[in-house]
């Protein structure tokens, strides 16, 4: 009998061994594509080892793609060869490609009334009201928010104070002014010119927001499908007409069009004194300036102060994290868990910290204001790790990374500070900004050139609509 039990176990010994390295692999791979390839990643990289460091079962690997576009075109090769990842980061001129593709599975209806997927509390009520409202999609939430900006002003305090400017410009009018007061530093060497930023068609859509006014018809597409453009307003010939001024003047170096690193490395040598640029560059422009040694002061993006009704609000910018359709039930419940777990409260703090990308939860904003020992939230670029926040309220420390917060806290949610969203997003853009820029440039009959290029992106958007289009 003891022989007859000895051959039992081994029998099992030999079943099981056997079995081992099935079992071994039975942990559901997902990959998740991100646009970043500097510290960022390597934040994006270290999270995703948490999460997976909770989950035996889990395991996320991050993959790095060059930027927004290039993820946009891989993703559509993937589809059609069957390589696209189960994650994926789209920015907000993606929208209507993502919804239009009929690629992904909305947030909600994976999570599907939960209060938790996998342990990871859901809380969506927790999100800034601003960027919940722009990827919410037909009444539903459409993906998970992670990386969000939006434009802020950057000023260098030490030139402005020798130029006499004591009080930080908040409109368009006061650039206008500072740029006039700051003219004997260019003529005697001191600086290069007043201001540099990058020339991006999102200054303008922001700006159209702040003044109230639409992109596209249909209230940016919010209330229906958008079937035209709305250049031919008074708000887009102001914006046209502020650059104009601007370079005529000589105040502006323009550096080319969508140029982020030139306009940066200018402010941060101290050769112009005003930049306007994403606040997911605060940390990068922080520690240029102080690497340069001047005095670095924020404020929210200027507006138009001869817009009816004033300032209104901006829309938000940057990414969310979609999923990939078509997927088991047990694979989309590890990549939302994943997901909720990215953009936690404690994620969602210390990617700020590593960015400058506006937390996009409430209390994330209220963890960074009452910081104790233990923190582990600041992303230590040299060493790729989190380190402890030494103080008690990071914005109080730093205070020029809340700007973008409050910015996006106080504005006005509407279908104009929603953002347009339409199907030709990223084909339009070099048009209205181009034309801005040959307006500033070389000046000419504005409303010709307005109407013209209307029509052009009304017919490109026509022609998206009558492939993708419900009838």
């Amino acid at each position: 009998m003891f022989r007859g039990f000895t051959l039992i176990l081994l029998l099992l010994t030999v079943v099981l061994g056997a079995l081992a390295p099935t079992l071994a692999q039975d942990v559901i791979e997902l990959e998740a594509w991100v646009a970043f390839s500097d510290h960022r990643y390597d934040w994006a990289v270290d999270t995703a080892d948490r999460f997976n460091a909770l989950h035996d079962d889990i395991n996320i690997t991050m993959v790095s793609v060059v930027d927004y576009d290039t993820i946009v075109n891989n993703y559509t090769l993937g589809r059609e060869d069957g390589t696209y990842p189960e994650i994926v980061q789209l920015f907000d001129a993606a929208l209507q490609f993502a919804v239009d593709s009929d690629w992904f599975s909305y947030a909600e209806e994976i999570i599907a009334g939960r209060d938790e997927v996998l342990g990871h509390p859901v809380d969506f009520d927790d999100i800034i009201p601003v960027i919940s409202n722009y990827y919410t999609v037909d009444g539903v939430w459409a993906s998970v928010a992670w990386n969000t900006s939006t434009p802020i002003m950057y000023y260098n305090v030490e030139l402005l104070e020798q130029a006499g400017i004591m009080e930080l410009p908040l409109t368009w009018a006061d650039i206008l002014d500072a740029c006039a007061a700051l003219q004997p530093l260019v003529d005697d060497g001191t600086i290069s010119a007043c201001a540099s930023w990058p020339f991006s068609g999102w200054f303008i859509e922001q700006w159209l927001a702040q003044q109230n006014e639409y992109m596209v018809n249909n209230e940016n597409g919010r209330a229906g499908r958008a079937t035209e453009f709305n250049l031919d307003t008074d708000a887009y010939r102001a914006i046209a007409e502020f650059y104009r001024e601007l370079y005529t003047n000589g105040y502006f170096i323009f550096e080319g069009q969508d140029q982020w690193g030139p306009p940066t490395q200018t402010f941060n040598s101290g050769k112009v004194a005003i930049m306007m640029s994403s606040s997911a560059a605060a940390r990068a422009i922080s520690e240029g300036a102080a690497a340069t040694g001047f005095t670095l002061e924020t404020t929210g993006m200027a507006y138009n102060q001869d817009a009816p009704g004033g300032w209104l609000g901006n829309i938000l910018g940057g990414a969310t994290m979609w999923i990939s359709n078509g997927l088991s039930p047990e694979v989309e419940d590890a990549a939302m868990a994943f997901l909720l777990f990215f953009s936690n409260t404690e994620n969602s703090a210390s990617w700020h910290t590593a960015s400058g990308y506006v937390p996009v939860r409430n209390s994330s904003i209220e963890l960074l204001k009452n910081l104790e020992p233990g923190n582990e939230l600041l992303w230590d670029i040299p060493s790729g790790a989190r380190v402890d926040i030494e103080a008690a309220d990071w914005y109080a420390a730093f205070p020029n990374f809340l700007t973008a917060s409050t910015q996006l806290g106080n504005s006005t949610v509407n279908n104009a500070t929603r953002g347009s969203t339409y199907g030709t997003f990223q084909q339009s853009r070099p048009y209205y900004n181009g034309l801005v820029e040959a307006y500033m440039l070389n000046g000419g009959d504005l409303d010709a050139m307005i109407a013209e290029t209307n029509a052009e992106l009304t017919e490109l958007l026509q022609e998206y609509n009558f492939l993708f289009a419900d009838e």
